[in-house]
């Protein structure tokens, strides 16, 4: 991701003014209102940060090139959105989603479920090198057999999140793994091998808490009689076969061989979309509805009939909207100097490593958190961050490792981000329908928030934080 440079270097209030007043709508739309559409509210913060540059000396077409800068740098990410859509939509059409729920009610205990969940999320998305693809997918199908097994919603969420965003950070053919040391100029495989001390540790304990929470808060929640009433509905409305899980199994396939993730996706669509025509009967002109519009289904279970009426293109719209605005805010924060204000202002006045490697989780976490986009929070703590790695002796493998923990891990954390809004739309977490208990998949997304936690113990201790 190639930074703006810029002159302009608002004072620590002044660039204060635009974020605080950005959350502070955000907080009366989402908490007061109780209306999750954050998407006005961001596009006020770009109004806001438009008046700061302006303030500053900056024309306007100046800042509207930062605004749809960063949005131009987005363009693959949304590509993947829409084809992520369409993949919800012709999979579950092909049956296999519902040939993954079925076998997965039927082989899985809801005691292992969420610590199962976990690691085969964490496999697909280390194998594919895209959480979203993961969420969207593999995801979508644990969901189902989630609300088969009686489990709530946000458990399931927080486990898929924690494993798929773990393959995400440590994947070589993830974006974002290869964009960290990009920007601090590290070595990608050795940047991945310097992440292990703090990734491993996080998945383990987040295993073992999936482990107890299933062995005891919710052994005996599902009924024979539920599960069966799930696996009637899908082999009433779908034919239900092992050969309908091909698509899923060339997806990873073609992953493992190190196909372009576009590419890769699409095969997954027309593959399935093929056996939809061929095993479930579907039309040509049915196929293209599905794609765009999502799958429509009444199998008689009001719960599973939610989770099969889903995906297509037109879903993925509302996600991208609020994308490509909160990464319209991030650009004119950047344009206008007010990220790389406050950032200078830590890194003037911290002088410790440990308080610098603090720092540097820190800035990504708040840049993900103001900004939205989970590519800025890596890029622009790392350019701003990396000259004082050098000056104090040590590795820049330590900064690579900060804005990947508090940048690709913190995204799905934070509801407006890119990474958030994409796991509530995908997972079908209905915050826009008041379902507002689901945002417990926050805290529970053990290893997202666990692993930067690490990360700090480990700077203030010395552990695995390698000198130049």
């Amino acid at each position: 991701m190639e930074l703006q440079t810029t002159d302009v270097r608002p004072s620590v209030w002044m660039a204060l003014v635009p974020i605080v007043l950005t959350l502070a709508l955000l907080g009366v739309q989402i908490f007061y209102y109780g209306d999750f559409t954050p998407h006005i509210p961001l596009a006020i913060g770009i109004a806001l940060t438009a008046l700061v540059g302006l303030a500053e000396g900056l024309k306007w077409d100046q800042v509207e090139k930062g605004v749809f800068h960063v949005i131009a740098v987005s363009f693959p990410a949304v590509s993947v959105l829409l084809l992520v859509g369409m993949i919800v939509g012709t999979w579950i059409a092909s049956g296999t989603v519902p040939t993954l729920i079925y076998y997965g009610l039927s082989l899985l205990s809801p005691q292992i479920f969420l610590a199962a969940g976990m690691v085969l999320c964490s496999i697909v998305s280390l194998s594919l090198g895209t959480s979203w693809g993961t969420v969207g997918t593999v995801g979508l199908a644990l969901m189902g057999i989630g609300e088969g097994f009686g489990i709530p919603a946000y458990w399931t969420a927080g486990a898929v999140v924690s494993g798929a965003f773990f393959g995400d950070k440590i994947s070589p053919l993830s974006d974002t793994t290869n964009l960290a040391p990009a920007v601090t100029e590290t070595n990608v495989f050795d940047h991945i091998r310097n992440m292990i001390p703090t990734t491993i540790p996080a998945m383990l304990i987040a295993l073992a808490i999936y482990t107890v929470v299933g062995f005891t808060m919710i052994g005996d929640a599902p009924s024979f009689e539920r599960i069966e009433s799930f696996k009637s509905a899908l082999s009433g409305a779908f034919v239900i076969s092992p050969w309908l899980l091909l698509p899923a199994v060339l997806v990873i396939t073609l992953a493992v061989l190190k196909m372009p993730a576009i590419p890769t996706l699409f095969i997954g669509v027309v593959l399935a979309s093929i056996m939809a025509a061929v095993v479930q009967g579907a039309q040509l002109h049915d196929i293209f509805t599905y794609a765009n519009y999502g799958y429509k289904v009444e199998t008689g279970v009001e719960a599973m009939d939610k989770l099969m009426n889903r995906g297509g293109i037109q879903s993925m719209m509302w996600t991208i909207s609020l994308i490509l605005i909160a990464l319209g805010f991030g650009g004119a924060l950047e344009r206008t100097g007010c990220l790389a204000t406050l950032i200078e202002v830590l890194t003037t006045r911290v002088k410790s490593f440990a308080g610098i490697q603090t720092s540097a989780i820190m800035a990504s976490v708040a840049t993900n958190t103001v900004a939205g986009d989970p590519y800025l929070s890596i890029a622009l703590p790392g350019r701003m961050f990396y000259p004082v790695y050098d000056r104090i002796g040590y590795s820049r493998l330590n900064l690579a490792r900060a804005t990947e923990e508090g940048g690709t891990l913190i995204s799905p954390l934070i509801p407006w981000n890119a990474g958030g809004a994409f796991v509530i739309t995908a997972l079908g977490l209905g915050l826009s329908e008041g379902n507002f208990e689901n945002l417990l998949y926050i805290p529970l997304s053990f290893a997202c928030w666990l692993s930067p936690l690490i990360g700090i113990f480990y700077a203030w201790t010395g552990l695995f934080s390698p000198k130049a």
